[in-house]
This record gives C-alpha cells, structure tokens and sequence, in this order.
C-alpha cells in the first residue's frame, strides 16, 4: 500500500516538474524575468516599443486581408511565420478576394460582425470618417504616441504624410501603404511602337495632329509587312491600370485623368467635362474614330482581350494605353515590350500640355475597431508599426534576405549612381515566391529612398532592368508636367459632405462617362447634342457637387 502511494506521489511529483520546466521555458521564450508571472486571467501585457516579443504572452490577432490566397497559404506562409515569430503573435485572417474587398467591408459593417484588426483592407477617407465618428474604427493617436516608434520617425521626416492622413477632427483612424513609386505617379501613358516609326522614317509625335499622322501611316502603310492592312493604330482596354485611351488623349486640351474630372485653377476647382476644351478633345478623339485609328473594341475590351490582341503572331499594334507596358505583352514568347516606347505628353492646338498624375496615398489599409481589445488594439499598432520598417517593408515584397536579395556590394549603383543598399536577384520574377511573400499585402512604406536605393542591371530584360527603364521614361517625358495644382485623391470631408458627395458623384461620373464614349464613337455629335449634355449634367446638380469639392480643396489646402 505504501509502495504504491510512493509510486503515485513520485508520478505526480514528475509531472508538476514537467509542467514547471515546460512554464519556465514558455517564461523565458517570452522574455520574463524571474518573478514575473504570466497573469492568465488578465490581459497581455504590450512591451515598450522595440521590445520583442511584443508581449508577456502571445498574442492572436483576428485580421482582414484583401488577398487571392487562401487561408490555409497565408497560414503557413514564410512571411506570415516570420511575422508571428518575431512579434510574438498568431493571425487568424479572415480572408476577402482582392477584387471585392470593398464590397466585402461593406457588408461586414452592415452586419456588425467585423474584425478587431483591418490589416490589408480599402477604407475611403469618407469611410474613416463615417466609421470613425460612429466609434467602430478606433483613434490611433495615442496609439502611436505610445508604441509607433517607427511611424512617429516617418512623421517627422514627412510630416505631409501625418497632415494628409489625419481626419478634419485631428484623428488618424486608418493608416494607407505608402508607395512613392516614380513611374506609378505619372502612369498615364502612350507607347508606341519604336520599330514601326523607325522603319516608316516617323519621328516620335509631340502633338495631336502629329499623332494624327502617325496613326494614319501606321493604318495605311503596312508597318509589320505582312502586305495585309491588318493593324491597329491605337488600342487600350477598360478597367484595368490607366488603359483607357480618354486619360491621354484628352490631357493636350484639358487635364484629364479619367477618375474624378476635376481640373484646379487659381485654387478653384473645376468641372473639366463641361468646358470648351473637353469639347476639342472629344471632336479629336472621334475624328481618329471615325478613320479607323483607334480599335473599335477599346470601350469594351477588358485586359485580357488586349493581351490577347497582342499576342498575334503578327505584331498588329501601333500603340496602347496601359500604366506599363509589359501589362499588354507579359507571358508572350519572345515578348515585344522593348519595341516600344513612352510617348511624352502631347501638345494640343492651343499649347496646353499636361500629364496625369497621381502622387497621393492610395486608400488605407489598416485600421482597429471597436471589437478589439485594449492589449489587441495596442498589439495591432505595434505590427503595423513593424510592417512599415525598411526590413519587414523588403521582406514583405522581396523575401528572406539572401534568397532573391541581398545587401548591395562595391561596384553596383544605385538609381542615382549612388553605392546601390540593396540587390535583386534577375530571377525573382521567374520564381514560385507564392509561399515567401506577402506581395506588398498589409501595409508598408516604400518611400522613393527605398525604391531608388537597388542595383540598377544592365540588363533591360530582367525585373529589375525594367524598373530602371520605366524610371528613365518617366524622368525624361514626364516628370512636372502635371498642372501646379491638382486635385488631390486623399482628400477628407465631414461626415454630411462625404455622404452627399457620395451620393452625387456615381450618377456624374457615370453620366460623363457614358456620354465620352457616346461622342468619341458618333453616337451623339458635339454640334447637335453638346448643350443636351452640358445641361442633363448640370441637372445632376453638378454644381453642388463642385462647391463640396470646393469647400473639402480650401480646408486641405489650410492645413497643408
């Protein structure tokens, strides 16, 4: 009897051993002195900033993403096992296909069963302030103040970046991926093709009737030799990244970048769809219509249509809108991108020059609501405030280090012909890099001395060849030439004004829109029905609309 009371004693004893070794060995993987307890009843406890793990215990992190991968990817994804490692967290992500986050937010905050965390998500400025003033997105100010050691250095190296994400109540309820890229800011191109123009004795256009005539000459005398009259002057495509063909062509007339059609004067805002000059543009347009020198399916093909017509094995196209131009030509055989070239801006009739830009922040990707926690909210700060280091941000996109990127070395330079700080292998664009990277989701900050600091290769073919070649195109054709003042896309509003902005603007753009491709392609002609049109859009209570705009410019323009 004893003996076997001795024997379970000794059994029990073994386990209460195992289970304080396994306790000690949890308190010092988490940094613990001795003394400290782990306080399960309570809620973590959220380490100064730089500390890591960042908690006494780990913590889990419900989060949105936008992403085409599937749970069971993220989850066991390099990136994401880095992340958790390093910060001392687990995700439970709850996944929206990138194509229709929006729609999937929107419904999440219609029912009330959102997330704690918005990690990769798409929150207008109106949403941040509506959400925001409801208390279901969280200020982050004090936020930041206490753990965005990281964030508060950006702020005060940009502090055109702290002003522009703030809401008019001087709260910042979401913070947007920062992603200073050069070509991205002016990608509202033309390119042409180099070897049509040389082998037809062409200069490169610089005016409207300029492109006229190349255009023409590209119809009528049989650049790609096939003694067929089988090419297409000018293509794009709709709803992709700036493929549509008006962004462009109606810019030598008015400033036009076939988003909000607002042009800036003198400080006041302006409707470009009503006036004289839009007018020209859309008799311009409809005269190379009418000729045949735009393709007759650029109003309703999509990307793919467009990659499609390219991939003949005749090349038959002569010059395409698309933000870059390996968008067209990407996966085809012995790929013809470097047949072409940026056009620079054209010139109209009266003078006027402009290119398209777009050098504000895009939508927001993180945010804390009213679900989370107190240890949950400050958690999630301290890993957007990681995320947007240098070294989560080159990790996020690139990888590990040493596997497609390394740290620069003697004899490579950079975009400026500085020591290059960093190296991309030429193969990272041909690899499975699925399970290593997040490809930018989340939120990270590229600013251009990031982007700018890689190696520069010498050869055009690879990723990072055409990173250098577009950067020279846009310095050389594009850079300033957008008007002094544009109407900016990060823009907030009050609450009232958001929402009856909102409510004006679908039926606008849509009107306008419709009525652009109307008189581009002979439906309705600009001597007969351009007042018809003026005043259905003016019965849309464009008017109001602008003053809104207006009233959201002036306030935006005080605080910056």
């Amino acid at each position: 009897m004893n003996r076997g009371r001795t024997i379970v004693f000794i059994a029990i004893a073994a386990v209460i051993v195992t289970l304080i070794g396994i306790a000690a060995w949890r308190w010092g993987a988490w940094g613990l002195s001795d003394g400290q307890s782990l306080n399960r009843g309570a809620e973590p406890v959220i380490r100064e900033p730089g500390e890591f793990p960042i908690a006494d215990r780990r913590v889990e992190l419900e989060v949105l993403v936008g992403s085409d991968l599937a749970k069971e990817e993220l989850d066991t994804n390099q990136f994401t096992a880095y992340i958790e490692q390093k910060l001392g967290i687990a995700l439970k992500f709850v996944i929206a296909k990138s194509g229709e986050l929006d729609e999937t937010e929107d419904l999440l905050f219609a029912s009330g069963d959102y997330p704690p965390i918005i990690l990769s998500g798409s929150l207008t400025t109106d949403e941040q302030v509506r959400y925001g003033q409801r208390g279901i997105l969280l200020p982050l100010n004090g936020l930041i103040d206490r753990y965005g050691d990281r964030l508060k250095d950006i702020f005060s190296s940009n502090p055109a970046f702290r002003q522009s994400i703030a809401a008019p109540d001087g709260n910042i309820y979401a913070l947007p991926s920062v992603n200073e890229c050069f070509h991205c800011w002016y990608a509202q191109k033309l390119w042409i093709n180099r070897t049509w123009l040389n082998k037809l004795g062409l200069k490169m256009p610089e005016t409207t009737e300029e492109l006229y005539e190349v255009l023409r000459a590209f119809k009528m005398e049989d650049p790609n030799g096939n003694g067929l009259q089988d090419e297409i002057p000018l293509s794009g495509a709709m709803n992709s990244w700036h493929t549509g063909i008006t962004g462009f062509l109606m810019s030598p007339f008015i400033y036009n970048t076939d988003t909000d059609y607002f042009y800036i004067e003198n400080g006041r805002v302006g409707m470009a769809a009503i006036q004289p000059q839009w007018r020209e543009g859309l008799e311009y347009m409809s005269k190379l219509f009418r000729e045949g020198l735009i393709d007759p399916d650029v109003f309703t093909q999509s990307l793919d249509g467009l990659m499609e017509t390219a991939s003949r094995q005749e090349n038959v196209l002569g010059a395409v809108t698309s933000g870059h131009i390996r968008m067209v030509f990407d996966g085809i055989a012995g790929s013809r991108d470097g047949e072409y070239e940026a056009v620079p801006p054209l010139i109209g009739p009266s003078g006027y020059t402009a290119a398209g830009y777009f050098g504000s922040y895009d939508r927001a990707a993180f945010a804390v609501t009213d679900k989370a926690t107190a240890a949950e909210a400050a958690a999630a700060i301290r890993l957007a405030d990681f995320l947007m280091t240098e070294e989560a941000t080159i990790r996020n996109e690139w990888g590990p280090e040493n596997k497609w990127w390394r740290k620069g070395e003697p004899g490579e330079y950079d975009e400026h012909g500085k020591p290059a700080k960093y190296w991309l292998d030429p193969e990272f664009s041909k690899s499975s890099t699925q399970n290593a990277i997040w490809a930018q989701m989340g939120v990270l900050y590229r600013d251009r001395n990031l982007r700018e600091s890689w190696a520069v290769s010498e050869d055009p073919d690879s990723f990072i060849g055409y990173e250098h070649r577009l950067y020279v195109e846009t310095l050389q054709k594009y850079a300033d030439k957008q008007p002094r003042e544009v109407y900016p896309s990060y823009i907030f509003m009050d609450t009232a004004a958001a929402e009856e902005a909102a409510r004006l603007k679908a039926p606008i753009n849509d009107y306008i829109r419709r009525n652009l491709v109307q008189f581009i392609t002979g439906v309705k002609d600009t001597a007969a029905d351009w007042e018809d049109y003026v005043n259905g859009l003016k019965q849309l209570k464009l008017d109001r609309y602008v003053e809104i705009h207006q009233h959201a410019y002036d306030t935006y323009k005080q605080q910056h």
